[in-house]
């Protein structure tokens, strides 16, 4: 059974990295993007909370003295 050369694996794999890389330095200089990015402002509507409007008393804790 012969054995498997294995010599020309090594320079096979650097070039097609090497061409993978160029491909995609290509294909990523051809994009266009926006010149200049902003970002927009978002408003969201306020919401009532049923317990925004009732009026809460706080009490005191019960350790502290009365004044």
């Amino acid at each position: 059974m012969p054995q498997l050369d294995t010599s020309t694996w090594f320079i096979t794999i650097i070039s097609s990295m090497i061409t993978l890389f160029i491909l995609f330095q290509l294909k990523i200089s051809f994009q266009s993007f926006p010149l200049s990015p902003s970002s927009k402002t978002i408003q969201t509507p306020k919401t009532k909370n049923p317990w925004e409007s009732k009026w809460t008393k706080i009490y005191l804790p019960l350790s502290s003295p009365l004044q």
